[in-house]
């Protein structure tokens, strides 16, 4: 019985943590995404693929039902906070594209999870990744006059190094997401 009740506490914090990151994360990108590196790229492309890291290593843990109230909840936070921080179509076009894309990664993720380690993180981020990128560019930057289509491309290609950079880390992490590590650190 204590068991049990230690890793429902320690599953709680796992997922009170990537409901922060996750929030902390996605606003952070939108506020970036307004800051032009050049025509290519905005300081958002650097920190968006951190979101994906949050989802897959909850869905790694948790599994794909928290993973998806990391989502939901850190979808939340994000826009209320994004509305007061960041452009008004800004978070809309990123409300739409995180709620799609990461839906998505987490199915991808869970349908992949038996696979060679690095095969659900890497082939889910990629897949979604994509359907982000096209759906934030188009609604945030459609019809402006700014270079958007090359900023999804910078932006795409940016993720596509990310999504190579950050499985490391996800390996590294993998030993405290393994749900038998969490239950036996709990008590």
């Amino acid at each position: 019985m204590e068991t049990k009740t230690s890793v429902t506490t320690a599953g709680r914090m796992f997922l009170l943590i990537g409901v922060v990151a996750m929030a902390v994360v996605v606003t952070a990108s939108n506020i970036l995404v307004e800051m032009p590196i050049n025509d290519w790229l905005t300081w958002g492309a650097l920190s968006y693929p951190f979101a994906f890291l949050v989802t897959d290593l909850t869905n790694r843990a948790l599994g794909p039902a928290r993973a998806q109230i990391v989502v939901f909840v850190g979808f939340v936070a994000a826009v209320v906070m994004s509305l007061w921080l960041a452009d008004t179509r800004i978070a809309i076009a990123s409300g739409s594209a995180f709620l799609s894309a990461q839906l998505l990664d987490v199915f991808l993720f869970d349908k992949l999870r038996q696979a060679s380690w690095w095969k659900a993180p890497v082939i889910s981020s990629l897949i979604a990744s994509s359907l982000d990128t096209v759906i934030f560019f188009s609604l945030a930057f459609a019809g402006t006059g700014l270079p958007w289509v090359t900023w999804a491309l910078g932006d795409y290609g940016v993720k596509l190094v990310m999504i190579a950079a950050l499985i490391l880390p996800f390996r590294g992490l993998m030993k405290f997401t393994d749900p038998l590590t969490l239950a036996s650190t709990a008590r």
